[in-house]
């Protein structure tokens, strides 16, 4: 005989449990209702009906139900690409709302942007070497035809030299403004008067090609970015040329004052000077970049605050290289060694180019166009009741 062994035990499938309520008909629902398969299907609780994730499911409590099963799983906690609906229910999914600005990089790539920089001061003070080291190119005005030994004009000569950079994929149409022979008289009343002139005609271009019924879709920008002020490097005060410039144009433009070849003082002096300046320009109430009121929260005013402290920036600049410790650097030679530019200890260009470039760039542009263009335009429309839309040829002619 065979062993025969007990037959084998199988356990029930387990049947969830019924809510109550549900499957009963009702005085309002005389019907029970069905499952979601249709047909002969059993009904089943919301809470076991599989919901396919990044579904906005929108029947009677179901979404709800999907989002407590995903935080029970995750000890509580809703799922990482979850977002909460207007009903307070968890919807799980990743939208992509973080990808603008990736978009908005790969547009401005495409397209470029400008910037605008004038320089103002004495002549040979090294603005034009200043602004060749600060985008280590040759983009100041002696690449369009300019030597050495051509002699500067007496009166203020405004002089706009554009290259095309190119970073890292990213291209910027760079413009230096030039101001030849400013300060350089021996009578300088007014002398500020064409470079007002210049800056408020770049508004006034700006604004008709808004006025225009039928506009270009990127209007140019020959608007005046930032102006870098240099101060003569004479260790007493600020000369009364000085403190009239900037606070007549302090509020048409981005004034950046910096002291011209700080080499030229100690350490002990540049300080001392730099206080004298601060204090000169706080009495006569002149603000220049970064103003205080433009700072938007507290983390602005914090990193703004410590630039102000900084400022004046004693800046020396050189396009020449020479060797230091193994290394190739920018800086000027000198009896007693060579005056590294882009080191800390010897001067604050560093500091300049950080700022002007690597954090305020395009802050510069924005409270170009969001203040001293705003302001220019309201009160040209103020003055002229009103800008008429004026035609292309005119717009061509004013643009000559």
């Amino acid at each position: 005989m065979s062993d025969v062994g007990p037959p084998e035990v199988r356990p029930k499938p387990v049947v969830p449990a019924k809510p109550p309520n549900v499957g009963a008909p009702s005085p309002s629902n005389p019907f029970p209702p069905q499952g979601f398969g249709g047909g002969g299907a059993s009904s089943l609780p919301p809470s076991a009906i599989p919901v396919p994730i990044g579904s906005h499911v929108a029947s009677h409590g179901v979404g709800h139900n999907a989002g407590g099963l995903a935080a029970a799983h995750n000890g509580g906690q809703a799922h990482a690409g979850s977002h909460r609906s207007s009903s307070g229910s968890i919807l799980l999914g990743y939208i992509g709302i973080d990808t603008i600005i990736e978009q908005m990089r790969k547009k401005t790539m495409k397209t470029g942007f400008d910037f605008n920089i004038m320089v103002v001061g004495n002549s040979g003070l090294g603005k034009s070497t200043l602004v060749n080291t600060l985008f280590k190119s040759q983009v100041s005005r002696r690449s369009a035809g300019w030597a050495r030994d051509d002699k500067i004009p007496k009166t203020v000569e405004i002089k706009a030299v554009s290259h095309v950079l190119e970073e890292g994929g990213v291209k910027m149409k760079l413009t230096v403004v030039d101001t030849p022979g400013f300060g350089d008289l021996i009578n300088n009343d007014n002398c500020w008067e064409p470079i007002s002139k210049y800056i408020n005609e770049q508004y006034e271009k700006f604004l008709k090609e808004e006025v225009n019924i039928t506009r270009k879709k990127r209007i140019p920008d020959t608007r005046v970015h930032c102006c870098i002020y240099f101060i003569t490097p004479t260790g007493h005060s600020l000369r009364p040329l000085d403190v009239e410039f900037m606070k007549r144009l302090s509020h048409s433009v981005n004034i950046i004052p910096v002291i011209a070849k700080s080499d030229t003082m100690t350490i002990e002096e540049r300080l001392e000077f730099k206080q004298r300046v601060r204090k000169e320009l706080e009495m006569g109430g002149i603000e220049f970049y970064p103003q205080k009121e433009f700072d938007e929260d507290m983390e602005d005013k914090s990193d703004n605050d410590k630039i102000r402290e900084a400022m004046p920036f004693a800046v020396v600049g050189s396009d020449k290289e020479y060797q230091v410790n193994g290394k190739r650097v920018l800086g000027r030679r000198t009896a007693w060694g060579i005056v590294e530019v882009e080191n800390p200890n010897h001067c604050e260009f560093a500091l300049l180019r950080d700022f002007l470039i690597r954090s305020h760039l395009q802050d510069l542009k924005e409270v170009t166009h969001n203040i001293h263009y705003e302001t220019y335009r309201a009160k040209r429309l103020n003055a002229n009741g009103g800008l008429h839309p004026i035609s292309s040829n005119d717009t061509q002619e004013s643009n000559l």
